[in-house]
């Protein structure tokens, strides 16, 4: 009895550190990917991605022919329907479905955890984009576009989105196979809608890995904020609703 009490300390000794070196590994990474994006739009800037990101655009379209797409007409409307998966109105509904559904079962801290995320993904890219008010590549565009080019903003909030929604899905299983499988789907939509910008030619590949490392990082940031004041209380505590659904 006296070993069982004695070791208990420790064993929460432990866990504790884990879960603090969960949140600094996770700080580290938020940091090495603001450090990519300072170092892509440094290089923008100075215009020493030019061609780099000239070649990857031309490489995506038909020889003596810079406003086709390479390929049969089909794939480039399919290019469409998934660059439309990371569309502000297609997202939207996403981010009221899921804060819906999280209403529904009192998970009130994760619905503002995911309204906080996409909301404030949004508010970060529309002001990135007017900070470095980057035009588009100069070729015929197979979508139509409103904004300034740098960084992708179906990039940053596709990444934004799908990668937040990952991470709460992850927290409904204790199965080790399904939680990559659910991060492994969240980075796929992720990795494709940044693509298909691409392809359709209305974004630089700089542009594309941009958004992808600012929308990445702020969806980390935000998730290991809500898991500090989870710790600490502040929201609902870890482990109840999510066990019992797991089970």
């Amino acid at each position: 009895m006296m070993r069982s009490v004695a070791r208990l300390p420790a064993s929460l000794t432990s866990r504790l550190g884990r879960r603090e070196v969960g949140l600094l590994v996770a700080f580290l990474v938020v940091a090495a990917l603001l450090l990519g994006f300072g170092m892509l739009a440094e290089e923008v800037l100075e215009g020493d991605t030019s061609a780099f990101d000239s070649a990857v655009i031309l490489a995506l379209r038909a020889a003596g022919n810079p406003a086709d797409p390479i390929g049969p007409p089909w794939f480039e409307e399919m290019g469409r329907d998934v660059t439309a998966l990371g569309s502000f109105v297609f997202l939207g509904f996403v981010l009221a479905a899921v804060v819906g559904y999280l209403m529904l079962i009192q998970k009130r801290g994760a619905a503002l955890l995911m309204a906080v995320a996409v909301l404030g993904g949004a508010m970060v890219s529309t002001l990135l984009k007017l900070g470095f008010d980057r035009p588009r590549p100069d070729i015929v565009h197979t979508a139509r576009v409103f904004t300034a080019s740098f960084p992708s903003g179906h990039a940053t909030l596709s990444a934004v989105t799908f990668l937040t929604i990952g991470a709460l899905l992850t927290r409904l299983t204790i199965d080790g196979r399904v939680k990559v499988y659910f991060m492994g789907l969240a980075v796929f939509l992720t990795v494709m809608v940044g693509l298909s910008r691409l392809y359709l030619g209305v974004h630089y590949p700089t542009d594309v890995l941009a958004g992808w490392c600012v929308g990445s990082a702020w969806a980390i940031l935000c998730w290991s904020g809500a898991l500090w004041l989870q710790r600490r209380g502040t929201v609902e505590p870890a482990g109840s609703s999510d066990a019992s659904v797991a089970k």
